[in-house]
């Protein structure tokens, strides 16, 4: 008896196993929520490497503004002032950092560039 009670347990759940109600429509509802979840992720990526990358330029232009040590990439714009005493120069660096894609081809789907461009602007000292 106690067999017979085993055995139709494990038919019932063989059963379960083949029937495939609702793998259509599970699909159709996971496949857009996961494409939803990756775009969302992207974004939450894109902005946090945007602002990192902003504070390592703004970080390279005030170093370099103190120390004199400017590269080939970045800008001095001189400022005029009233005072003759008071030449300032201000150094504008740039910083170039690329995307990491995890929905393939959405940034040129959206016509985008996959590439992350800041500035940083700093005073430059004036060395006597």
């Amino acid at each position: 008896m106690r067999n017979k009670l085993h055995y139709r347990k494990l038919e019932k759940l063989r059963g379960l196993g083949k029937n495939e109600d609702g793998n259509v429509e599970s699909a159709l509802v996971l496949v857009p929520l996961l494409v939803l979840f990756l775009i969302a992720i992207e974004l939450v990526v894109a902005t946090n490497l945007r602002n990192s990358d902003f504070a390592l330029a703004q970080g390279d232009a005030t170093r370099r503004a103190i120390s004199g040590q400017l590269l080939a990439s970045d800008r001095v714009i001189e400022l005029n002032s009233p005072d003759s005493f008071a030449h300032m120069k201000l150094l504008i660096s740039h910083r170039k950092h690329s995307l990491p894609q995890l929905v393939p081809g959405l940034i040129a789907l959206l016509g985008g560039k996959a590439v992350v461009e800041v500035n940083g602007v700093a005073l430059m000292e004036t060395i006597n």
